[in-house]
């Protein structure tokens, strides 16, 4: 991860350096978006339904703007869609340089704030100085969830996962330790944007516990 080193990170660009006579406000866009391709190489913890393997960042933020599109009409609070799909979009962004910190570890939460802030701070300064600080203010609203459309994509973002661990038959919910009192308490912040999704997730863990998919008995609560 290496976000304390005072040498410049090589980035992806370098490799293949843009031609002189791009304008430089173009040049440092596309630079960003050239860097950005490597969200489809950080691996998250849930199994995908269509194939034998674990989804990449691209492939869940890709997920979770579709669940916005279609799932909207669920908030319980009148949510701008567009504004949703931009902090879904990018919320995840800084596990370029952060990597992923798996739900149910403890142990890799404990810096997770201070190595994604840092994340944050280093990748979006490659943009223009208006849109690094506007795609900063858009993660930080993410983070926070202190309005309507980022407690909704907060949702998004835990209900994708229990989705794919519902087609697993377990999924993440079999890692050692954790309960289905533990999958419910990381879940419940679904209840903040939508009683009604909340509904269905939580039947999807009984279901799943009842079927023997995650442990029964304690665990921590949030």
């Amino acid at each position: 991860m290496g976000l304390m080193s005072d040498e410049p990170r090589p980035l992806l660009v370098d490799r293949t350096p843009f031609p002189d006579g791009i304008d430089e406000r173009l040049r440092a866009q596309l630079t960003f978006l050239v860097e950005i391709d490597r969200l489809k190489t950080i691996l998250r913890q849930s199994p995908l339904v269509a194939a034998e393997r674990r989804e990449n960042d691209a492939e869940h933020s890709w997920h979770l703007a579709m669940m916005v599109t279609v799932l909207a009409e669920y908030a319980d609070e009148p949510i701008d869609t567009g504004h949703t799909v931009q902090l879904v979009l990018l919320h995840d962004l800084v596990e370029i340089y952060a990597g992923d910190t798996p739900l149910y570890d403890t142990e890799a939460g404990v810096d997770q704030e201070e190595r994604e802030a840092a994340a944050a701070d280093e990748l979006f300064g490659l943009l223009p100085k208006e849109q690094a600080l506007r795609m900063r203010e858009l993660w930080d609203e993410f983070e926070a969830r202190r309005t309507p459309e980022a407690r909704f994509a907060k949702a998004m973002d835990r209900l994708q996962p229990l989705l794919l661990n519902w087609m697993a038959q377990g999924g993440t919910w079999r890692t050692p330790g954790v309960t289905a009192d533990d999958v419910r308490a990381r879940k419940a912040v679904i209840g903040d944007a939508s009683a009604a999704l909340w509904e269905a997730g939580r039947r999807l863990i009984d279901e799943g516990e009842r079927r023997g998919w995650s442990r029964k008995g304690g665990g921590w609560q949030s």
